[in-house]
């Protein structure tokens, strides 16, 4: 995802002053740090805090709360203090015991999660709803896509009002790419955090397969240790707007907490994850999971700003729902959605395939992109005789597939790239399957 432009609004949250500012109970957090020096075998507080997410004075005070309780003592190496002069600190038996005690009820060790209240309220100073592009923004986005007359208009209020979409309309005419589109036109960064937690339990939140840390090394100790300098919340990471992308594999229960029972730890659901950015919901349809029993799923987030999540006790609670939710199916929303239904989704796009004249362009946009050769004898039989035989119905993904057939013929057989009626037929035989009684 390229960022298209910054948000200077978007203020960093504050590292915590006290303990007291971080919302979390002392003895949780004691507990992970007591889990963490043994999982991570830390003994440096400087270690710990960067491995905790904490500034070191805080850090500290756990660590002297844990002497205190006789959880921890002085290392016995050159009397606990290193060459340096900073002290080193190891579990003691009782210690040791405690951090197994605790990381028999949750797993969960490292960084410091959010409490779920202060989360809602970063949330807020982020929010995608606060998104503003320019038309030259989201064209940009759109990269080489030829959309079709008069769709920026529609589409690029419906982007920033972070609203939900429905991109609707005939298989392969670039659903997909304008959903992609829309995502990287959102190129401001957020704060993630690790993890947050609500009524004890801590549910992890950052996900390196949905978050993008906008630097390198950006979870690592020496980025954490930096943000403290920085009075920033080490906490959090500084990411770009999240996405999230699914399709037919999409169930109701990947909506929901998932608790591993083993490791007795909870992840954040996909549009948790989603917080701030994109939630796509591609090929609409064809999900195991009625269309309509999806879309009910979303009711509620989608028209008051919440989810309802359950933990494994049964308790529910409300956490933020600040997603921009894109539909798109092939299938027409009449077929697939009651009007209840189509009433909450705000906005509803048709994408329709192009007409005779804009496939002509994307079929020669592709081509020089390609170093394909455009012939007229062989577009000539592609519009007058091919496109008759399906009823001169265009698509924008078959300029690609009939210019990438006759590459690969090329390739094969070792000729240059060129464009002929008759590579014309060999290609136009792949992007069909003509109807056939199979012999058995």
């Amino acid at each position: 995802m390229n960022a298209m432009h910054e948000s200077p609004g978007i203020s960093p949250p504050p590292a915590p002053a006290t303990l007291e500012d971080t919302g979390l109970p002392m003895t949780l957090m004691r507990d992970i740090v007591l889990k963490t020096m043994y999982r991570r075998s830390l003994s440096m507080g400087t270690e710990i805090a960067r491995a905790v997410c904490l500034p070191f004075a805080q850090t500290q005070r756990l660590i002297d709360s844990a002497r205190r309780e006789q959880l921890v003592e002085v290392s016995g190496t050159q009397h606990g203090a290193t060459s340096s002069g900073e002290i080193g600190y190891q579990l003691t038996e009782a210690g040791k015991k405690h951090a197994l005690s605790a990381l028999a009820l949750s797993e969960y060790y490292g960084p410091m999660p959010v409490p779920l209240e202060q989360y809602a309220r970063q949330v807020k100073r982020q929010s995608i709803r606060d998104t503003r592009l320019t038309r030259a923004e989201l064209q940009q986005a759109m990269g080489d896509l030829i959309l079709p007359p008069g769709l920026m208009d529609t589409l690029g209020p419906a982007v920033t009002s972070g609203r939900s979409i429905l991109l609707y309309g005939p298989p392969g005419n670039g659903k997909s790419s304008i959903a992609n589109g829309i995502r990287d036109a959102l190129g401001e960064h957020i704060h993630v955090p690790h993890a947050v937690e609500h009524a004890g339990q801590v549910i992890t939140v950052y996900d390196p397969v949905v978050h993008r840390a906008v630097a390198a090394g950006n979870d690592g100790p020496g980025n954490r240790l930096r943000l403290n300098q920085q009075r920033q919340d080490a906490r959090y990471l500084l990411c770009e707007r999240p996405t999230v992308m699914t399709g037919g594999e999409l169930t109701l229960d990947m909506l929901e907490l998932k608790y591993n029972p083993t490791a007795r730890t909870y992840q954040a659901p996909l549009q948790f994850k989603a917080t701030g950015g994109v939630f796509i919901v591609d090929d609409l349809g064809r999900q195991e999971e009625p269309p309509q029993a999806l879309i009910n799923r979303w009711i509620v987030p989608m028209e008051m700003n919440f989810d309802i999540l359950a933990l494994q006790s049964g308790e529910k609670f409300l956490a933020p729902f600040d997603t921009l939710v894109i539909f798109s199916t092939n299938f027409h929303p009449n077929e697939i959605f009651d009007q209840a239904a189509l009433r909450r989704i705000f906005y509803k796009i048709k994408i329709d395939g192009p007409n005779q004249e804009d496939f002509l362009k994307i079929f020669a946009l592709v081509a020089r992109k390609r170093q394909m050769p455009l012939n007229e004898e062989a577009l000539l039989h592609l519009l007058e005789n091919k496109y008759p035989e399906i009823g001169n119905v265009y698509a924008n993904y078959q300029p690609v597939f009939l210019i990438d057939q006759m590459i690969s013929i090329c390739d094969f057989e070792g000729k240059p790239y060129h464009m002929t009626p008759a590579l014309i037929d060999r290609a136009w035989q792949n992007m069909f399957v003509e109807d056939e009684e199979i012999v058995k």
